[in-house]
């Protein structure tokens, strides 16, 4: 009958034994897993850590390739303009002289109008899908949105140029010119072809990326959050932003770093609509240049080796541009979440 211990019906089930006999003590219940084992658990083990350290050395020994090729070949680069690259502003091949500080600008002053534009227009998509929504359009509009992602760059471009661009210069930018020209940001003649049309384009493309990422966050937030605050007399405003926002912030600055990150490279539909200048103009109707522009237009006609060395080189800076941009961003999540973690400590 064995053991009436190993039979009662209230025993929690835990693992299939099986029954062996040891001599002198009846028979002794093994665990099922230790016979499948045998013995090459060991082994086993060892041969998984060693496979998952080798995929985490990977991805450190591309990093490390990528920055190594790139110091490389600016080498040339680096002995003739050194770190006045960097600040420099002039761009001429024929001459030889390289600066690099227009396309840094352009990179930046793009990437971000387009994180002041999309960020309020995703959080406000975000908000709306989960709190407000019907639930019967809930589905395809965050379905819709999320289909804005999957549209090639290049597509981007083309509407911007034969839709956007002819709005910008018929309507939009006279209008900013007649209102907001005071300020020195809205002046000069309405081409469309700007930094206002990079930027605005940039925005409708990382709005599906932000807007998704803080949906998500949303979602996970604790119902009780919203019940407690519509019960201490919140209005739906006062609960979504003290109950909902408050405790989504640390994931909604993730989607916005992500929603960055996209910006800062973004080639194709940049150069499009930008105007291709290598210059520095406070007036965002002005053409303009990326790094990212400059090298899909410039790399294949660079026939000496300091200039294709420069082009090298603001690969290099756009490298770097996104390491520091992205050490700032989760410089700033560990703020948060620290904020958050000491206050529902104390």
């Amino acid at each position: 009958m064995g053991d009436p211990a190993l039979q009662r019906p209230d025993m929690p089930f835990s693992q299939p034994a099986e029954s062996t006999t040891v001599s002198g003590a009846g028979p002794v219940a093994v665990p099922a897993a230790s016979l499948l084992r045998g013995g090459g658990g060991e082994t086993s083990d060892k041969i998984f850590k060693v496979a998952m350290l080798l995929c985490g050395a990977a991805v450190l020994a591309t990093l490390v390739l990528i920055v190594y090729e790139l110091v490389l070949r600016s080498g040339p680069s680096w002995h003739a303009f050194g770190l006045k690259f960097f600040v420099a502003s002039e761009w001429d091949p024929v001459n030889e002289k390289f600066g690099a500080l227009p396309f840094i600008y352009g990179t930046l002053v793009s990437s971000f109008l387009a994180l002041l534009i999309a960020v309020p227009l995703s959080i406000g998509v975000a908000v709306f899908t989960t709190e407000m929504c019907p639930i019967s359009l809930r589905g395809p509009l965050s379905f819709f949105v999320e289909l804005l992602a999957a549209i090639p760059s290049v597509v981007y471009g083309l509407w911007a140029i034969f839709v956007l661009v002819p709005i910008l210069s018929n309507y939009v930018e006279p209008l900013l010119a007649k209102t907001l020209g005071w300020t020195g940001l809205f002046e000069g003649p309405p081409y469309g072809i700007s930094m206002l049309a990079a930027g605005i384009i940039l925005a409708i493309m990382i709005i599906p990326i932000i807007s998704s990422i803080t949906r998500e966050v949303l979602m996970v937030v604790p119902r009780h959050q919203r019940e407690a605050a519509l019960a201490l007399g919140a209005t739906r405003w006062e609960m979504i932003r003290v109950g909902v926002l408050r405790n989504a912030r640390a994931g909604i600055v993730g989607g916005i770093i992500l929603g960055l990150g996209r910006a800062l490279g973004e080639t194709m539909a940049v150069t499009m609509v930008i105007g291709n200048r290598p210059e520095i103009a406070k007036s965002l109707f002005a053409p303009g240049y990326t790094m990212a522009s400059v090298l899909a237009n410039e790399f294949t006609e660079a026939t000496g080796d300091v200039y294709l060395s420069a082009l090298i080189e603001i690969g290099l800076a756009l490298f770097i541009v996104t390491i520091i941009v992205n050490a700032l961003a989760r410089l700033l999540v560990w703020s948060v979440t620290r904020g958050q973690a000491v206050g529902t400590h104390a």
